[in-house]
């Protein structure tokens, strides 16, 4: 099973990536914006400065998955947020070739709570590069969190601001082991 959780920059994707292999530590957790700080170190950039802009970097993500899959069992967690509907698209139908048992898991919250939870983030070690990476997280909520309208219709969606880390992942270990999703988690 591949289980990608998605959702704004801030929403706690990562943090609940770390907590469901707490909970189960066979899970794998596999980072696509590893192979973006590639992407972007090796070829130009972007018009739009977004590595996820590059087919290369879409490609590589999903090959990336193949080869972790081809050579591990286990079930792979990938925290990353992706909103654009034609990439997301593209990489859940790529995953969906690699282990038919795909998990999209889209966490929302508050706009507001998400904005403070930015503002008081330490992202990077060097201010400057801190504030820049703030700036560019908070230009994106809007467009990030009205990413949940478009989304495939077998997505689950969780607000992580009304629900605890531990809540998270406990409903989605509930539901990978074959307990139903709540129905007003699971996206009609």
């Amino acid at each position: 099973m591949i289980i990608w959780i998605n959702g704004p920059f801030g929403a706690g994707k990562t943090t609940l990536a770390q907590k469901l292999r707490e909970r189960r530590p066979e899970f794998l957790i596999f980072d696509p914006e590893e192979i973006g700080f590639l992407v972007k170190a090796t070829v130009p950039k972007p018009a739009s400065g977004d590595y996820q802009d590059l087919p290369l970097w879409r490609g590589l993500t999903i090959a990336a998955l193949r080869e972790i899959r081809r050579h591990y069992s286990q079930d792979i967690i990938v925290p990353m947020t992706l909103v654009e509907p034609e990439y997301l698209n593209e990489i859940l139908d790529g995953i969906r070739r690699i282990d038919d048992q795909l998990v999209h898991v889209f966490l929302t919250l508050n706009g507001d709570l998400l904005r403070h939870r930015i503002a008081n983030q330490t992202m990077h070690p060097d201010p400057t590069r801190n504030v820049e990476i703030r700036d560019s997280r908070l230009t994106n909520v809007d467009r990030c969190l009205a990413a949940a309208e478009r989304l495939p219709p077998t997505t689950r969606i969780l607000d992580s601001g009304a629900h605890t880390t531990d809540a998270l992942a406990e409903m989605i270990l509930d539901a990978i082991d074959g307990q139903a999703w709540p129905a007003m988690l699971l996206r009609e």
